[in-house]
């Protein structure tokens, strides 16, 4: 049993909880990508696990001292980062770092793992099972001078009216559309109109989700702008 210090890069809706996703942080150096989770066989984080001791949810950009138990790496996903949270501990907020901080944490440039793989109505967002030997992590903090973000119901033509949103993006030499995870980014955006809109220079954290139906997917886990 041991805490985790992170700073927290994601608070991202996954199936009934979130994913909580940041790199460790000793004051003065990033270290390495964690990404606490449960033992639920999606391995989402509830509301009440990952509370303050005040009830109230961590927030992107918070430092954040989280019990964990041991590591729970999910190989077949490559993530790497799991450690299995203990869920009898409070988590603690430890401070808070400034988006000006941000540029020390973003990791080395480089294409987003495996590329060349799309969905119908994404680019470069998905990776057969087939080639995750080469996938060695899971979670990357990217910047990006441009942020497309399109507003639409993907199913609209199938009965389904549910809409969504994708942010597309240019990384690395690479383009990018990718489904959004981040509940303060959908839920600015779902109550916008359908269409496109644009943010200037932001930061991204990138998560690679676990396997379904023989891919993994690429999925922007936060959207961090400028305050």
């Amino acid at each position: 049993m041991q805490t985790k210090r992170i700073v927290c890069l994601a608070n991202s809706r996954k199936l009934a909880g979130r994913c909580i996703a940041g790199r460790e942080w000793d004051g003065s150096e990033p270290g390495d990508w964690i990404r606490p989770v449960s033992v639920r066989a999606g391995q989402e984080v509830s509301e009440y696990e990952r509370q303050y001791e005040d009830g109230s949810d961590p927030q992107v950009l918070d430092v954040l001292d989280v019990p964990v138990i041991e590591p729970a790496v999910e190989a077949e996903s490559g993530q790497v980062e799991n450690w299995l949270l203990d869920e009898e501990r409070y988590w603690r907020k430890a401070g808070r770092i400034s988006w000006f901080d941000l540029p020390a944490f973003v990791d080395d440039e480089r294409p987003l793992w495996v590329d060349g793989f799309d969905t119908y109505h994404g680019s470069n967002d998905q990776i057969p099972l087939t080639r995750m030997a080469q996938v060695k992590d899971s979670l990357r903090l990217v910047a990006v001078d441009e942020l497309a973000i399109s507003v639409f119901a993907p199913g609209e033509a199938f009965g389904n009216r549910k809409r969504r949103v994708q942010g597309s993006f240019r990384h690395a030499g690479r383009n990018y559309a990718l489904w959004v995870t981040d509940p303060v980014c959908e839920r600015r955006y779902l109550a916008k109109l359908d269409g496109s809109y644009r943010l200037s220079r932001c930061f991204l954290t990138i998560s690679l989700g676990e396997q379904y139906r023989g891919y993994c997917y690429k999925l922007i886990a936060a959207v961090i702008e400028d305050a």
